[in-house]
């Protein structure tokens, strides 16, 4: 849904000279696949061995029904033009993050 969110307002973002991009620790043929079920404009990058979600600090223990495991707690980052972290949006919730993020950036410029 969050994916979604974005793939919506893409045109918005790109008219901002902002770039959209999607990382999870899945593999490359996984968002292959999903990207293609979705028709995803901005690319999906394989994190499969969470160096860089690791180096966001977001790659955390988590736990459901009782089971702990590694995954990626759901973050944005926005990275200026400069290379510089701007904003860091943490525990997202789906529901308007891309509209807040696009927001924010309009802010930004």
């Amino acid at each position: 849904m969050e994916a979604n969110g974005f793939r919506e307002l893409y045109p918005e973002f790109v008219k901002l000279g902002a770039i959209v991009l999607g990382l999870s620790t899945d593999s490359i043929k996984s968002h292959e696949k999903f990207a293609a079920k979705y028709g995803f404009p901005y690319p999906l990058l394989a994190d499969e061995d969470a160096k860089v979600a690791t180096a966001y600090d977001v790659y955390k223990q988590k736990s459901m029904y009782g089971k702990t495991y590694m995954g990626i707690d759901r973050s944005t980052f926005v990275i200026d033009s400069a290379g510089h972290l701007a904003r860091i949006y943490p525990k997202v919730k789906v529901d308007g993050h891309a509209e807040a993020v696009l927001k924010d950036l309009q802010m930004m410029v």
